[in-house]
């Protein structure tokens, strides 16, 4: 069986090359244009959904970083107020090993002593109500707006924790529960200050009372190393963060982006097939005395 090629196949076929030619020259122009090497999904359908995951990593280690900054603000200002409530309750200890000594006081003196832990106190309900835009961070997942009131009952949630994450699987807690490390109530370091203020203007003995602040203090110390822990935690996680952002980044350049040498030369050749195709096009497909007399 024999096929027999007509002029209007030879016809079809050499406009099929050379759209198929003038495309890729088109393609290659606009990627020297763009400086891009997909511009459409249609250009590299398996390279334009790698690109999609990349972006979506990007993103996402966008956010995780924008979470690690929030995590290190909100445990930056729990620090700073955790160090400020050590160095107060360091003067309510002093003041009450002094006190404590009643042998050497006056009234007069005992009545500044008291004077001095009443504002000691009123300082550490002021640093255990520190907020970080808007919310305390003493105070758990609750919205209110103080971790402590006046009368030194504890608003946070209790058992809460405010978390944030950095990494698919990590989340990093960035605030301090208040009513652990101070007491709440009757049974706040603030209720124990003003006891020992008490006692004091009374004229009676505050020694006892020095194991309840070392307690008090003991309970600063080991939330100021547990914030510490977390900031190293979201420095490193940053640190990763920063080199994944880097590696995708560049992984996606790599893919998107075109060489622009080799595709303006890559252009060049294709220019020369595409003249090249339509000479010898031309020349191939000569008219014949059918085509004059349709």
């Amino acid at each position: 069986m024999s096929f027999r090629v007509t002029e209007s196949t030879q016809l079809a076929s050499a406009q099929r090359n050379l759209q198929l030619s003038a495309q890729r020259l088109n393609q290659l122009n606009e990627q020297v244009a763009s400086g891009l090497a997909i511009s459409k999904t249609s250009d590299d359908p398996a390279g334009a959904a790698t690109l999609l995951d990349l972006q979506r990593q990007l993103a996402q280690n966008t956010q995780y970083q924008r979470n690690a900054g929030d995590g290190t603000a909100w445990l930056a200002t729990a620090g700073t107020a955790l160090t400020s409530m050590n160095d107060t309750l360091n003067q309510v200890r002093d003041l009450t090993v002094q006190a404590a000594n009643t042998a050497t006081q006056t009234p007069s003196s005992r009545t500044a002593i008291a004077t001095q832990l009443q504002s000691l106190r009123q300082t550490l309900l002021t640093l255990a109500n520190t907020q970080y835009q808007g919310r305390s961070v003493f105070a758990g997942t609750s919205d209110a707006g103080s971790a402590f009131n006046a009368d030194y009952t504890f608003n946070g949630t209790a058992g809460s924790s405010v978390n944030r994450r950095v990494g698919t699987d990590t989340t990093v807690r960035v605030d301090v529960d208040g009513s652990s490390v101070l007491g709440a109530g009757a049974s706040s370091v603030f209720a124990l200050i003003d006891s020992i203020a008490s006692t004091v203007s009374s004229g009676g003995n505050v020694g006892g009372q020095l194991t309840a602040i070392d307690a008090v203090a003991a309970n600063i110390r080991g939330a100021e190393a547990t914030v510490g822990s977390a900031q190293n935690q979201l420095t490193g996680a940053t640190s990763a963060l920063t080199t994944q952002a880097t590696t995708l980044q560049t992984t996606q350049n790599g893919i998107q982006n075109v060489d622009a040498a080799h595709a303006i030369l890559e252009m060049q050749t294709q220019q020369v097939a595409y003249q090249t195709a339509l000479a010898v096009t031309a020349k191939s497909i000569q008219p014949t005395l059918m085509d004059y007399l349709r």
